[in-house]
């Protein structure tokens, strides 16, 4: 039996590098799978669309694929709009069928990224990773994109309490670059008032990108009127090979059928403070029109987060 496609659904960013680091992750899938077509596509801001990575997908005869949204939280495009993209899709290609993977959230794989980019920033220009002693006085501020849904921010806190769990930091805090409090400056000081003398600004983003390049910006700016607290910027995940083997494991759930979707604190179920007239609503995912080829370059949020990358 033939195993379905495999279909990477990204985001977009308006930075060139950004966009070419996901193109290349997508090269480096379908290297590593050799007779397993393989193809991604943004839902704006780049190219290849993701309409145009199914239409080749079709033109190669393929009928069936599974979907894995190269997300790390579940807000907005993943729940909403990846899924509303891939249905319109399938109206527009008779016979085609599909199943939906999910995102890849704060897997051991990705944390044990995480924690390499910390060594990494920790060890600087002298090649060496840092000692227990050095890790016993880092504090590491892990910052998420920032969404409207409580859910998603949610599993940022959760990445960084993984990520603290046995690693010997002296702790790792949470900021957001956009949407959500606290931000990176406020996320610093909370930081500075625990103690803290030395703080990793670790990025909570697959490529680099215009929020990546915010985030190290905003840090560099509060620093700069803090020079008693040493702040170093970690870069973010990059197509590490550990990315490489979970977007094929979150593939391989969606072929078995085996989705485990996060429903237990999604605002459309349960009834959370602040949040009760969102349960039961109906899902109303925002168009993007560059899914087919048309230009989309505002900014806007919609139940998930903010587009400008």
């Amino acid at each position: 039996m033939t195993k379905p496609a495999l279909l990477i659904a990204g985001h977009g960013t308006r930075d060139a590098a950004g966009a070419e680091a996901f193109r290349a992750f997508v090269r480096a899938l379908a290297d590593r799978s050799p007779g397993l077509p393989v193809a991604g596509g943004f839902i704006e801001l780049s190219p290849p669309p993701l309409g145009e990575a199914v239409a080749g997908l079709v033109e190669r005869g393929i009928r069936h694929f599974a979907a894995v949204p190269l997300m790390l939280v579940s807000a907005g495009h993943a729940k909403g709009d990846i899924p509303a993209a891939l249905a319109r899709e399938k109206e527009r290609h008779p016979g085609l069928s599909y199943a939906y993977g999910r995102p890849l959230g704060p897997h051991p794989k990705l944390l044990s990224v995480l924690e390499r980019r910390v060594d990494e920033a920790l060890a600087g220009d002298r090649g060496s990773g840092p000692d227990g002693a050095e890790r016993a006085r880092t504090t590491v501020l892990l910052v998420g994109r920032g969404s409207t849904d409580p859910d998603a921010n949610a599993e940022v806190h959760k990445a960084a309490r993984l990520l603290w769990e046995g690693r010997g930091y002296a702790g790792v805090e949470t900021a957001f670059v956009s949407l959500a409090a606290p931000d990176v400056a406020a996320g610093l000081e909370r930081c500075r008032r625990l103690g803290a003398a030395q703080v990793v600004v670790l990025p909570y983003f697959l490529f680099t990108g215009v929020l990546p390049e915010r985030v190290a910006d905003q840090a560099r700016r509060w620093a700069a009127a803090r020079p008693e607290v040493d702040v170093r910027t970690a870069g973010v995940i990059g197509p590490a090979a550990e990315l490489v083997e979970l977007v094929t494991e979150r593939y391989g759930e969606a072929v078995a059928g085996d989705l485990r979707m996060n429903c237990d604190s999604c605002v459309y179920r349960i009834a959370l403070p602040g949040y009760e007239d969102k349960v039961g609503a109906p899902q109303q995912p925002h168009f993007h029109p560059d899914e087919d080829g048309a230009a989309h370059h505002h900014s806007h949020h919609h139940g998930g987060h903010a587009h400008a990358r």
